[in-house]
């Protein structure tokens, strides 16, 4: 049975006991050798081939080309067989935390694999880079994998369940760099005092601020939760060693807590499982079928079923021409992060980055009313954002706060819990178009929850452009006899690009 764990800041002459603090909480967590249940282990897989697909969609953007010549500038360190990179050939490898960095940057450019939203948001499919690429270093079997990322996404999303960090401006991967630790913990059989020690380090040097999300937003949004992952594999690294890390570091009266979140004063209930209880947080958490922002996710799946509505006649009648205004009655958050209540200018420019343009819900609205859908690269492209007509309908498309929406937002009813909200078009004849939409179709109580099938497809789609046939039959085959594969074969979970593919584009040069 799940274990509520009561956190508040102390004192530094109150001495809280090492067995009381949430890091060591969290580390005795990671050590239980519990076993992983079937269910788990079959979204395990799902969530695996879905971090390829989205890494196999960037292989040749900018930031991924940028931290995987990083990765290729640093050897293999001395200790082990080092990780393998996405898009390179499995011979070709780096040190697992440059590996981590790398795969890490390829995962997230795309803001198109997992997520997990409640007090705070989470793409808990971040764990797996780190874990992985310290799993091949090693020499560690499938079923060791397995084992270290249902770690990862259970410390993750239980935190996240509690402990809101963006209300304070600090940025979401500060509850990663303690997950991916205390995965990594899991994977390599370490004791709870030494995963202890890691937790501390990764936390201490992964806050920062959510400046990152904000405005003109930059490559470093991708970048953001890879260095999460590496600075876990280093934290790891250093705890073996048996060196320590800030302590309390959650719960000091100089601590997180008291001074980058909720203050001296701060009361948080953190769930976590009991000693001998299976972790099983992956299941709670829900995959994107497009790639955009995932409160975005139910909007787009609107926008196409208003289209679809229409039939023949959609074209006319969303014209901006024929539209007086578009309000989405929805969440705060989706208001004030993603809609025009953030007050960023940005979510109305068409000469606005792409990770700009994936955090603007009026531009995503915008085109999946036009397109009846959504397209990984189609929709974001310069062409696209600066149309006429879409440029018009755009400026036509505000979100106003909606109370009930913000209730359900943050329900802990998974029945209830919702991330769309009501739209309102006022089209110029006067005549009002109303719908409303909960989650996204994708979502496990959506009209078409994700299945192993539905992330296969989304796997070859992605990845057919880049991959020869064979290689993406490969991977999968590999993929899914996850927890059987020996050590050798999780040294070639990875995928390889066809020829030409990487040369395709100029590597950066830099400092290594």
């Amino acid at each position: 049975m799940t274990v509520i764990h009561h956190v508040r800041v102390h004192r530094s002459e109150e001495n809280l006991a090492r067995e009381d603090q949430l890091a060591y909480k969290i580390a005795q967590v990671a050590a239980d050798p519990v076993a992983v249940e079937a269910d788990v282990v079959d979204m395990i897989i799902n969530r695996v081939i879905d971090n390829a697909a989205v890494a196999a969609a960037s292989l040749t953007r900018g930031p991924v080309v940028a931290a995987r010549a990083q990765a290729l500038d640093h050897p293999v360190s001395r200790g082990g067989h080092g990780g393998t990179l996405f898009g390179e050939p499995n011979e070709t490898v780096s040190s697992p935390e440059w590996a981590a960095w790398a795969n890490g940057v390829a995962v997230r450019e795309l803001d198109y694999h997992d997520t997990f939203l409640a007090a705070e948001y989470s793409h808990p499919g971040d764990n797996i880079p780190p874990i992985l690429a310290v799993a091949q270093h090693v020499g560690a079997d499938g079923a060791a994998l397995v084992r270290g990322i249902a770690t990862g996404y259970e410390i993750q999303m239980d935190l996240v369940r509690a402990i809101c960090l963006h209300k304070h401006k600090i940025d979401h991967v500060a509850h990663l760099g303690p997950s991916a630790a205390a995965g990594i913990g899991t994977l390599l059989g370490l004791d709870a005092d030494t995963i202890y020690q890691a937790v501390g380090q990764a936390l201490h040097t992964t806050t920062a601020t959510r400046q990152s999300r904000k405005g003109e937003i930059s490559t470093w949004k991708a970048h953001a939760p890879a260095f999460a992952g590496k600075m876990a594999v280093e934290a790891v690294d250093r705890a073996m060693r048996g060196q320590t890390s800030p302590s309390p570091i959650y719960e000091g009266e100089d601590g997180v807590i008291a001074w980058m979140l909720d203050g001296p004063d701060a009361r948080y209930d953190v769930p976590l499982p009991a000693p001998g209880e299976a972790k099983r947080a992956i299941l709670d958490s829900y995959t994107k079928e497009h790639s955009a922002e995932y409160q975005a996710q139910a909007w787009i799946d609107l926008a196409r079923t208003l289209r679809r509505a229409q039939g023949p006649q959609a074209d006319t009648v969303f014209a901006p021409e024929n539209v007086a205004s578009i309000v989405l009655h929805t969440s705060h958050h989706t208001h004030y992060v993603i809609g025009s209540g953030a007050n960023d200018p940005q979510k109305y420019d068409p000469s606005a980055s792409r990770e700009t343009l994936d955090h603007s819900i009026p531009y995503i609205f915008a085109v999946a009313l036009q397109d009846g859908g959504w397209h990984h690269v189609d929709s974001y492209t310069p062409e696209r954002a600066s149309r006429p007509d879409t440029v018009a309908l755009w400026h036509k498309i505000t979100t106003a706060e909606d109370a009930e929406w913000t209730r359900r937002y943050h329900s802990e009813d998974p029945d209830e819990k919702a991330f769309g909200g009501r739209v309102e078009i006022r089209l110029a004849d006067g005549t009002t178009l109303t719908d409303e939409i909960a989650v996204a179709d994708a979502h496990p109580l959506g009209a078409r929850p994700f299945a192993r099938a539905d992330y296969i497809r989304k796997f070859r789609l992605l990845a057919e452009p880049v991959l020869e046939p064979a290689e993406i039959e490969r991977f999968l085959a590999l993929a899914e006899r996850l927890p059987e594969l020996t050590a050798a074969e999780v040294q070639e979970l990875n995928i390889v690009a066809k020829a030409g593919v990487l040369a395709s584009v100029a590597t950066p040069k830099g400092l290594f």
